[in-house]
């Protein structure tokens, strides 16, 4: 087993690379397209062939390009919001390299086709848990989904999973279950109507202020 933490320091983006390094086979987890010489330099370093490119989440919209740059790794990409060039996965698939499995969590909410990845001891999670730390997207698509993900899928796996993020503000990558239910600001003691609230606020703090119309 060979596994690499990536990390954005500027963005606070986080991709992850896991491999067979017996069978080298390989996959990464939301890579980025400008990383893309380093990505290909420590696929090539351990001679692993990259079997997959997952994504937990996307916003293609506001990078038109990241498509192309990924489909450059030569590996099929899945993620579950349908596009040309991807094969999208659902809850449940099985996703093998080499001897190892990864399964696929469909985990809405960041955005409506969210998906997190499980991996041994380990769940890759994208969005899901630091609520309002995508550059991207710093509020959720859809929060009610979003609680329902995280307290019905993510929160009901052994307390010493470990819980791997998408993005966050202060590089701590790794976290576990017992620690989010815990601790987490957005899903530990609060209601389910409490979140919503709190979520409708970060929403509303992005959005582009109404320009009144002159009065003439």
């Amino acid at each position: 087993m060979y596994f690499r933490i990536i990390h954005d320091e500027t963005s606070g983006e986080m991709s992850y690379l896991l491999a067979d390094a017996d069978a080298r086979e390989a996959v990464l987890v939301d890579p980025r397209g400008r990383d893309l010489p380093l990505l290909q330099s420590l696929l090539a370093e351990r001679d692993l062939r990259l079997r997959w490119v997952l994504r937990t989440h996307q916003h293609d919209a506001l990078l038109p390009q990241e498509l192309a740059l990924l489909a450059r790794l030569g590996a099929t990409i899945r993620q579950g919001q349908d596009a040309v060039g991807v094969q999208t996965i659902g809850q449940g698939d099985l996703l093998a390299f080499g001897n190892e499995v990864v399964t696929v969590l469909a985990t809405p909410g960041h955005t409506e086709a969210c998906r997190s990845f499980a991996w041994r001891d380990r769940v890759f999670c994208g969005g899901l848990l630091d609520v309002d730390t995508c550059p991207h997207q710093p509020y959720p698509v859809a929060p009610e989904a979003q609680w329902d993900s995280v307290r019905q899928r993510v929160f009901t796996l052994a307390d010493e999973t470990l819980l791997f993020v998408g993005h966050t503000r202060h590089a701590q990558a790794v976290t576990t279950v017992l620690q989010q239910r815990r601790w987490n600001p957005f899903f530990a003691g609060l209601s389910r109507d409490e979140f919503l609230t709190r979520t409708a606020t970060l929403r509303h703090a992005t959005q582009p202020p109404v320009e009144a119309h002159a009065i003439h």
